[in-house]
């Protein structure tokens, strides 16, 4: 990999088409530590969710993620460079380097880019302005200036090509930590590209396991650790031998070496060695996967709870999401965001994000809980919030009340063979705030309850027509006929829809169907299911997304005929998830990044991935809009993204507008104003004080838009005031704002 190009990534807002995406942010749980180091006051940690610092005299977190700049998500290696430059290294082969003194990014892309399949950075070594880094498949040695790449070291002796390496240690020679063994540069030579400049030791010179994790000289020794024990080399006869025979058979994940002692770590404990005695210093509930000594702070751990101090005996991570599991989203009146975690061990409780700090709810804060996986949740419109559980029923967070619902206070009956384990995936009110509750899996095959706001419970069940076994369902929503929608995964899959008519004691005139792809589905898999503010129901599957528009049949006739559509724009694509903005345009989840479709589906308005956009996983696992600010809330594997646009819901009627900036300076058209405070589908013109028409826009639709500072030849305006007037379609009622601009 010699001569590879360096290539600098920076970020800013993301403009594309007519719509405008900006103030990007990231949201990790960054608690599960690979790597940490410190420099003075500074700590730097590199997590699963990103990276972060730690300033010791502020006592102040810093976190960055995407878009900070920082381009790499699950970062396995920290380092600091001679210059003070901090690298991080992540899964996929991206190196970002973070210069302190300018606050920005610098993402070198070439291992990423490169033809291997494995090409992780597994740690760094830092010698005069040589940074060596341990990845996947050898050793790279790069400039720590220009980045230029010097070489990489591909094979060791007669170890096979491209192993993974774990850790490179810097002496008078260089020693590799590989998954085949050990490799240490024959003494004389310079070029390490040749395999014959390394000798190599595995299983057959007294090492127990070719599996090597660490490597480093304690006492002018060469010590090796192992998933097996760690082992002392004897240079004279060129063979190894147990050092520690008490932790033979033990894994050894990593060690270093500070004021004449030697520190090693387990999965989970900490232990010292001070030349004649090893002492267990910490036995952890966290699994350990790093440590770090420093001079000022002492002993510092990379845990899967945060960075340990063991002086202090502390936690250091920043605040943050319980976890970065999103498996539903929801926005409350108040504009917090609202998530599930996850089912069964998995689950982490709820969590609610309100704009700057996480507050996790758990059993330890809340016994009536029982368990913490919670599997969907539900902000309904009165304020309350529903999050359904695996296994024990829902509960209703009213305030500060909590409430729980199972086997023990409702009607509800959970799986076959264990009624009281319900699993409750969707819950939404009708159009009289009757709760609806989606069972998962139920026994007696009542696959609604619902739930009345004078506390009275009925349940429901689609008949088992044709032999259906309605079971595993998912993905429950209500139209404006309060027909409910919803899923199976297993047993007869397909798309339900039940009607109960308003006579919840009378099945007799319940509508109910399955559809499927003999009804014109794409697919029977659906993944996701949304109402449109049209009232359209909008399906997707693991084959794209069809529409149903005529859902007022299966109230108004006694056989409906359903009309089903394809979005051909979305042909083939794995749908994840599928959000509606207050412009009733569609934000559309997939595995391949996220896509912004016109409220009818025609025309891809934008599509958004990990490459051109600060997304932080281009499988989208769950969306959420808030209608107030167009905050676009986008859940992945590795967090939490938002970002606003101007689909924001306008207001009823027009009390001032609100136009920014002001004084308005533009050079090249780049630049933007915003006009805020628009009804529906405003009708906007700009004027000269004098009355002459200047532009006039065509607005989004919303409570927002912008202009350009161009008039409708597509020339820049000339430095002055212009009045800004907004009207409806009739011109019936009308505001005014003015602004000025400066020409540059």
């Amino acid at each position: 990999m010699k001569k590879l190009i360096f290539s600098l990534i920076l970020f800013c807002s993301v403009q594309l088409f007519p719509q405008i995406f900006s103030d990007w942010k990231n949201y990790s749980d960054m608690k599960s530590i690979k790597s940490v180091v410190s420099s003075g006051n500074q700590l730097w940690a590199a997590s699963t969710g990103g990276v972060f610092n730690y300033n010791f005299d502020a006592s102040e977190y810093k976190t960055f993620g995407k878009a900070e700049g920082l381009f790499g998500t699950n970062i396995n290696a920290v380092a600091i460079d001679t210059y003070g430059k901090i690298w991080f290294g992540s899964s996929n082969g991206l190196i970002d380097v973070y210069n302190p003194s300018d606050n920005s990014f610098s993402t070198i892309r070439d291992i990423f880019n490169s033809d291997k399949t494995n090409k992780g950075i597994n740690s760094f070594a830092v010698k005069g302005d040589t940074v060596f880094a341990a990845t996947d498949y050898g050793i790279s040695l790069i400039d720590s200036k220009s980045f230029f790449f010097y070489d990489t070291y591909f094979k060791f002796g007669f170890l096979p090509s491209n192993i993974k390496v774990n850790k490179v240690f810097i002496d008078n020679l260089v020693f590799a930590a590989t998954e085949f063994g050990v490799a240490i540069q024959k003494p004389g030579t310079t070029n390490l590209s040749a395999p014959e400049s390394w000798n190599v030791y595995n299983t057959s010179n007294g090492l127990l396991s070719n599996r090597i994790s660490d490597i480093l000289i304690f006492n002018g020794n060469v010590l090796a650790t192992t998933d097996r024990g760690i082992f002392v080399f004897d240079q004279l006869n060129s063979t190894w031998s147990s050092f520690l025979p008490q932790l033979n058979g033990t894994a050894i994940l990593k060690m270093i070496t500070a004021q004449n002692k030697l520190y090693l770590i387990t999965s989970n404990k900490l232990y010292e060695y001070d030349n004649s005695n090893l002492s267990e210093l910490y036995n952890s509930s966290s699994s350990l996967s790093g440590l770090f000594y420093s001079d000022i702070y002492g002993l510092l751990l990379a845990t899967s709870n945060g960075i340990f101090s063991l002086t202090e005996n502390k936690f250091y991570f920043p605040n943050g999401p319980v976890a970065n599991q999103f498996p539903q989203l929801s926005v409350d009146i108040n504009s917090n965001l609202w998530s599930s975690t996850g089912t069964d061990v998995t689950g982490k409780g709820i969590q609610m994000f309100d704009g700057s700090k996480w507050t996790v709810y758990t059993t330890s804060d809340y016994p009536e809980f029982l368990t913490n996986a919670f599997i969907s949740i539900y902000c309904a419109p009165d304020g309350k919030i529903y999050s359904g559980n695996w296994g024990s029923g829902f509960v209703r967070i009213d305030g500060n009340k909590v409430s729980r619902f199972d086997a023990s206070n409702t009607p509800i009956v959970g799986v076959p063979g264990n009624g009281n384990f319900i699993v409750i995936h969707a819950l939404g009110y009708d159009s009289r705030n009757n709760l609806w509750v989606l069972n998962y899996d139920a026994a007696d095959k009542n696959n609604l309850a619902m739930l009345t706001p004078d506390s009275s419970w009925y349940l429901f069940q689609i008949p088992a027509q044709q032999g259906r076994v309605v079971s595993k369902n998912k993905n429950l929503v209500i139209d404006q006929y309060d027909t409910k929608w919803f899923s199976a995964e297993e047993g007869t899959k397909g798309l339900y829809y039940f009607n109960e008519m308003k006579t919840f004691n009378n099945p007799a005139d319940d509508k109910s169907a399955l559809l499927t792809e003999s009804n014109g589905l794409n697919s029977s898999d659906i993944s996701v299911i949304k109402v449109d503010r049209r009232g359209d129901v909008w399906v997707g599957s693991n084959k794209g997304v069809n529409i149903i528009t005529n859902t007022s049949a299966i109230v108004n006739s006694a056989n409906p005929q359903l009309r089903i559509s394809s979005v051909f724009a979305l042909r083939q694509q794995v749908i994840t998830a599928i959000a509606v903005d207050p412009l009733n345009q569609k934000w559309i989840g997939t595995n391949e990044g996220l896509i912004l479709v016109s409220s009818d589906g025609l025309r891809v308005i934008a599509n958004l991935n990990s490459k051109n956009s600060p997304l932080l996983d281009d499988k989208i696992e769950s969306l959420a809009i808030d209608e107030k600010t167009g905050k676009v809330f986008v859940g992945t594997k590795f967090g939490l993204n938002t970002f606003e646009t101007p689909a924001i819901k306008p207001v009823d009627s027009f009390t001032g507008l609100t136009v920014y900036p002001s004084p308005f300076v533009i050079s090249d058209g780049s630049q933007l104003v915003t006009i805020d405070g628009l009804i529906r589908d405003s009708e906007i013109k700009i004027l000269t004080v004098a009355g002459k028409l200047v532009r006039k826009l065509e607005t989004p639709g919303g409570r927002v838009a912008y202009w350009d500072g161009k008039d409708d030849e597509g020339n820049l305006v000339h430095s002055g005031v212009y009045l800004i007037v907004a009207s409806d379609r009739e011109a019936n009622s009308v505001a005014t704002g003015k602004i000025a601009v400066i020409r540059k």
